[in-house]
């Protein structure tokens, strides 16, 4: 008789979810966005499922203090459009660490993870904070070390 192995499909009812912090002071950005995309993901969980939204909550703190490498703030250039004519803004990446760094970072986040509805609920799990101080000190997070 045949034996049949059967892949674990974790259900979302089940997943354990867990809270990180992570300091951003002196970190490069894309390198950064890229551990903290795999953790929202769930990826370095053994229940991995690429459905279902397995990963955890991530506080960034200190996201005023990323660094950006080579000529990246006077060149790299982040547009918008108003969807009205000739609404078209941009902002050099220098600037937008300056006034925004948040926004800078959820962007470089949101990026890297996938390209559909579960996306939405993902990014909902990263709590960004420019500076040290954050409201989420009743969840106990674990430091993280990227």
């Amino acid at each position: 008789m045949k034996k049949s192995t059967r892949t674990y499909q974790a259900k979302p009812g089940e997943v354990e979810r867990r809270w990180h912090i992570v300091d951003a002071e002196g970190k490069t950005l894309g390198r950064l966005a890229t551990e903290v995309a795999l953790i929202l993901r769930g990826k370095r969980k053994p229940e991995f499922t690429p459905h279902v939204d397995a990963g955890d909550f991530v506080v960034v703190i200190n996201a005023g203090k990323i660094h950006l490498t080579g000529s990246k703030p006077d060149r790299k250039i982040y547009f918008t459009h108003s969807m009205w004519p000739g609404g078209w803004k941009k902002i050099k990446a220098g600037e937008m660490l300056a006034k925004n760094p948040s926004r800078m970072l959820r962007l470089a986040v949101r990026g890297m993870l996938p390209k559909n509805r579960l996306s939405d609920k993902l990014i909902t799990k990263l709590k960004i904070y420019s500076g040290s101080d954050h409201p989420h000190g009743a969840q106990k997070a674990t430091p993280l070390e990227v």
